[in-house]
């Protein structure tokens, strides 16, 4: 097994250097993550604060926001409740409508949110308004809140989404109310149309950013007004947002910080569903501005920790610098000791372990061995006809077919334990601690193998390629063995081996001599 070198000489400074090193790069490592962990603590809890106080904020907001459009819908709703008892009882014949108009018309005039009141027969025509003039056309009989009464048998107040209004093409929120006869019958329409004019300077009376929004929608998702104003999202759906499709779901009211589905802008959002109408009111203001104080404290704070962190990293900068002079002083030392105890112990040539390591490694496994009673195997190889390939070829192809087989004898050695040594010239010697004689055998085997089939040509050879002859040893050290007489017994079933023909593998054994193991996979 290869010997780990040891640094016997190791100058003393090193070893308190070393560590003097550590324990300053530790502390400057140690400052600085304290410096930015109670850095982080603070910005963090403050960050937590500046959220916590904008949600109370948004809350209060949808609160006020959703009380606010409850009273607007709920006076226009108690206003259609009463007439419509007034028209199903008393009807709204050529007799009835001048008083009819006449009460449209204050009644219109009490709740500045009302753009008019605004009656229509069973086909959708005008019967009567709360303007002085009655509307001209083809009447509203394509309207959804009038295609709904006529479809449904309630009577309860409906809200339908945002139209223009074919008077004079003000925005308006639909709230209407079916008429029946005495017995039943769909009789028309009465509808209240609340100006979103309305809606739009309420929510102008509340303080928010440039990116702050706020919305009314049915609780189907179809968006009724919306601050700031845009004409072209009136009527569409945000019901595909996580406030329609994650939140009301679980709570009726809440906050939660979300990404905007129309611009994208991430928003601290309040939302909060009407216990008595169908709709839904929302305020948000963006993530940036609720930060933005905590952004310009969390700089300068972030700037003066930094500004510490770097003079103390300067410090230990200077301090490591001068430690680490000596260390590198130490290490080129160090290295170039490992560099002469490679060149001490392993064969230039081959990269493999040298005559010196190998009788080391043989001590150590002798005694290792005897210890736990376990085998050790030694393999001893020779390139047959080595001779006549440098008279054939050369020596500098002699090298190279040295480190071939080298390289050959190597890859054959899979453990860790296994010690591959060139021996000397052409011979080669494979140490196998805790290994008997058949696994000797097998490796050797797979080295005359793996050799051939490197197909290395030999014109000296008879097959015309390159082959080895190998001797194998196996036996369990008792603590007083020879070294020598370990070796020659490997070496003298090598050369019976190369007695034998070549390109085969013997055996040595004490009581039974010499086995040859034959070629019989050729």
């Amino acid at each position: 097994m290869p010997i780990s070198p040891q640094d016997p000489h190791q100058a003393p400074g090193a070893l308190k250097r070393l560590p003097l090193r550590k324990a300053a790069v530790l502390f400057i490592v140690a400052v600085s993550l304290c410096l930015c962990g109670l850095l982080y603590l603070q910005l963090e809890q403050s960050r937590r604060q500046d959220l916590a106080v904008a949600q109370v904020a948004s809350s209060n907001l949808t609160r006020a926001m959703a009380q606010q459009a409850e009273d607007t819908i709920m006076a226009a709703d108690l206003v259609l409740t009463s007439l419509v008892d007034w028209i199903q009882d008393d009807g709204y014949g050529a007799a009835q409508r001048p008083r009819l108009q006449r009460v449209f018309a204050r009644r219109a005039q009490q709740l500045e949110q009302l753009h008019g009141l605004f009656l229509f027969d069973r086909e959708g025509q005008w019967v009567i308004t709360s303007l002085a003039d009655l509307p001209r056309g083809n009447g509203v009989a394509d309207r959804e809140y009038f295609k709904f009464h006529q479809q449904n048998v309630s009577t309860v107040a409906h809200i339908g989404p945002a139209i223009r209004s074919r008077e004079n093409g003000e925005w308006i929120i639909p709230v209407s109310r079916r008429i029946n006869d005495r017995v039943g019958n769909f009789q028309g329409v009465l509808l209240a149309g609340i100006r979103m004019s309305y809606f739009d300077r309420f929510f102008k009376s509340f303080s928010l950013d440039d990116s702050g929004i706020m919305f009314l929608a049915l609780t189907d998702g179809t968006l009724l007004a919306r601050r700031p104003f845009d004409e072209s999202l009136i009527g569409t759906s945000v019901a595909h947002g996580e406030i329609y499709q994650t939140l009301l779901p679980n709570a009726t009211a809440g906050t939660a910080m979300l990404d905007s589905v129309v611009d994208g802008v991430t928003r601290l959002y309040g939302y909060r569903q009407l216990a008595s109408y169908p709709l839904v009111v929302s305020a948000a203001t963006s993530r940036e501005t609720i930060l933005q104080g905590w952004s310009e404290r969390a700089f300068q704070s972030s700037v003066i920790v930094a500004l510490v962190i770097l003079g103390v990293g300067l410090f230990g900068w200077v301090f490591i610098h001068q430690v680490r002079n000596g260390e590198r002083i130490e290490k080129n030392l160090r290295k170039a000791q490992r560099a002469l105890e490679q060149i001490a112990t392993h064969d230039s040539l081959t990269g493999l372990a040298n005559r010196r390591l190998f009788e080391r490694s043989l001590e150590i496994e002798f005694a290792r061995c005897a210890r736990q009673v376990s085998p050790v195997s030694l393999i001893m190889l020779d390139i047959d006809f080595f001779k006549r390939y440098n008279d054939a070829y050369g020596h500098v192809a002699g090298d190279q077919c040295l480190a071939q087989v080298a390289q050959v004898v190597k890859t054959c050695c899979q453990r860790k334990s296994d010690l591959a040594v060139r021996y000397g010239g052409e011979e080669f010697a494979v140490l196998l601690p805790d290994t008997d004689i058949n696994g000797a055998l097998a490796i050797a085997g797979q080295i005359r193998r793996s050799v051939i089939d490197k197909h290395i040509v030999h014109s000296g050879s008879p097959i015309g390629y390159l082959t080895v002859s190998l001797g194998c040893y196996s036996f369990i050290p008792n603590g007083n063995d020879s070294l020598e007489t370990f070796i020659r017994r490997a070496d003298a079933a090598l050369y019976e081996a190369k007695n034998a023909g070549r390109d085969r593998a013997a055996v040595f054994s004490p009581e039974e001599g010499f086995a040859a193991l034959m070629r019989s996979d050729r």
